[in-house]
């Protein structure tokens, strides 16, 4: 049986359901909703090997959201690939106090976003084998689509569409940005992040360009970047 996803505002008696190959493809619901599991599976975590490594920890956690997925198969080679970024654990002032941090800026990026961003596009580059080439549409604050573009830089099959407030990132983050070229296509936009995020919105709402163009969401309204942010919680 497979697991189930629904639009977040979809409240009728007998909702629509979609599996995560359709809701990773879709991104945003077409009622502008944001795809959630029908019921929330139980992680039994007495089946958590931390001493496993990232990777194993991510199967264990992400495969009852794939639970009918053709992505399924495919879950320990996207996690190792995902995954395989050093995250220390390291103490913070005495030691004798207990106080630790995981460092995630270790990824290409620098930005915790690293480590999902490689999972949605490992997980988007199975899926549309042979399929037109999509676009991948992304509002940032600074981060987010850094680490996107790094994921799918010269992936085949897919173009990248940043967009960012103006002036409102550092002076850093700009220049990660605008320096990938290729399939990464960067536009700075006169407003704010909100700005940003609803010129996305707008996109995906928008049936004619949706019939014209795939698009492909890659912020955190899509699964895909969401679910494999649990890996590191566990």
């Amino acid at each position: 049986q497979s697991m189930n996803y629904q639009s977040t505002r979809d409240h009728a008696e007998n909702p629509s359901y979609f599996n995560i190959d359709a809701a990773l493809n879709l991104g945003l619901a077409q009622d502008g909703g944001l795809y959630v599991p029908s019921v929330l599976p139980k992680l039994d975590l007495t089946k958590i090997d931390p001493a496993a490594g990232l990777p194993a920890v991510a199967v264990t956690a992400l495969a009852p959201f794939f639970v009918g997925s053709s992505l399924a198969a495919a879950l320990p080679e996207i996690c190792a690939e995902a995954f395989d970024l050093a995250m220390p654990e390291v103490c913070v002032g005495d030691p004798a106090n207990g106080v630790s941090v995981l460092e995630q800026f270790h990824g290409p990026t620098a930005a915790f976003k690293d480590f999902a961003a490689r999972f949605l596009a490992g997980c988007m580059r199975r899926l549309r084998v042979g399929q037109p080439i999509a676009t991948v549409l992304v509002a940032t604050s600074g981060d987010t689509g850094g680490a996107v573009a790094a994921a799918f830089h010269r992936l085949p099959g897919f173009r990248v569409v940043i967009l960012y407030p103006d002036g409102r990132v550092s002076a850093r983050q700009a220049h990660q940005l605008c320096a990938f070229g290729d399939n990464i296509l960067t536009y700075k936009v006169d407003g704010s992040f909100d700005d940003c995020q609803a010129l996305v919105k707008s996109a995906f709402s928008d049936a004619d360009l949706r019939a014209a163009t795939v698009l492909l969401s890659a912020n955190s309204i899509s699964l895909g970047r969401l679910l494999p942010q649990m890996a590191y919680m566990v």
